[in-house]
């Protein structure tokens, strides 16, 4: 638009005024009536580009003002993203590396660090529930953890793999963290009936861990998308929960009657003086390396210590499989499991199994001894 300003000789004003567009020369001729009906004078007149009306001034402005928070809300919420995704990612790790240390004891066989409540937790982890149809449940949760870091990492750097969408990416992630929140709830309730009592500090840390994953990914996907594949999300809990109650199903029930048996480790005192040959038996037994495999609750265990007499019975190589005690769903110590024992007393002697108590002079014949009064 283009303003004409005409300026008056007497009078010295300029007076605004807009026009319609035209093709003409910038420069136009205007001529301004004096009071006195004076002579015209010609006056140069300089165009000058007027705003835009009102109301379009005020849509221009107010469009650009809310371009302003449209940019700022999108960027608080990539920023919000990015941050559950690291969240997710920095558990996950946690979890990654309690299972990684878990796998490991497996695989070695050895036994776990148990910062709370002494030995008991090794209980819990060398258990029949440390498996899913024979396969080692740290294994199972370093997958799962595993799983769940990657992929979190992944959403933040926005490189989804296999042409896979942000949306798909928070659902895949909510699958999972829902499967491993189950699985959980699950191990807590075996944990407080199956081992009542029993202190178990790494289940408890995985359950934190995988109720956390849990709920920041319900929190990340919405309630509007979480309405949407609800029912998704009830029938992985229930394929969760319906493996788990089939894997244990094959577990041997204990009966009625030891459903709540707790045995605190105790000694027992011979009492029988030891004679001659079984202190010259014991002495043999020792210098082969024979072992003998026991528990401190088998009387059997106890009458062939009584055999040896007080004296000889400390000659022998006595391994007891249950030096921390006993109670329901404990397991025996490595080197009793890797024996493969049918009962109590065992006898290995010369890479020959014996089981069941055994007469002195039975022992002493299979070890090769003769003795010399």
């Amino acid at each position: 638009m283009a303003s004409f300003i005409g300026l008056s000789a007497s009078q010295s004003q300029f007076l605004y005024r807009c026009s319609l567009p035209i093709s003409s020369p910038a420069f136009i001729s205007s001529s301004v009536h004096l009071k006195k009906q004076a002579p015209v004078r010609r006056l140069l007149v300089l165009p000058i580009k007027c705003s835009s009306s009102g109301p379009s001034q005020d849509t221009e402005s107010e469009a650009e003002t809310t371009s302003v928070p449209s940019s700022s809300s999108f960027s608080s919420s990539l920023a919000s993203s990015n941050s559950t995704y690291n969240w997710r990612a920095g558990i996950g790790a946690v979890g990654i590396i309690e299972t990684a240390y878990l796998t490991y004891l497996k695989l070695s066989g050895s036994d776990a660090f148990c910062p709370l409540g002494g030995g008991s937790c090794g209980d819990v982890l060398n258990s029949d529930y440390a498996f899913i149809f024979g396969v080692s449940l740290p294994l199972l949760g370093l997958i799962a953890y595993g799983f769940v870091t990657t992929l979190s990492l992944q959403l933040s750097a926005k490189n989804l793999p296999f042409g896979i969408n942000e949306t798909t990416g928070r659902l895949l992630l909510l699958g999972s963290t829902t499967s491993m929140a189950t699985a959980s709830a699950y191990f807590l309730y075996i944990l407080s009936t199956k081992f009542a009592g029993t202190s178990c500090s790494y289940c408890l840390v995985s359950a934190l861990l995988s109720f956390s994953l849990f709920f920041i990914s319900l929190k990340d996907v919405g309630l509007q998308e979480v309405q949407k594949v609800v029912g998704l999300q009830v029938c992985i809990a229930s394929l969760v929960f319906a493996t788990l109650s089939t894997s244990y199903s094959n577990l041997p029930s204990a009966p009625s009657s030891q459903a709540n048996i707790d045995l605190p480790y105790f000694t027992t005192e011979i009492t029988k003086e030891s004679s001659p040959f079984a202190l010259s038996l014991a002495r043999h037994l020792h210098s082969i390396g024979a072992k003998m495999y026991g528990a401190f609750w088998c009387s059997h265990c106890l009458e062939q210590k009584e055999m040896f007499g007080r004296e000889a019975a400390k000659l022998l190589d006595y391994i007891e499989c249950f030096p921390d005690g006993y109670k329901t769903g404990t397991k025996m110590i490595k080197a009793c499991a890797d024996a493969n024992l049918e009962g109590f007393p065992t006898w290995v002697i010369n890479g020959q199994v014996l089981s069941g108590e055994m007469e002195l002079e039975k022992l002493a014949d299979v070890s090769g001894f003769q003795f010399n009064e």
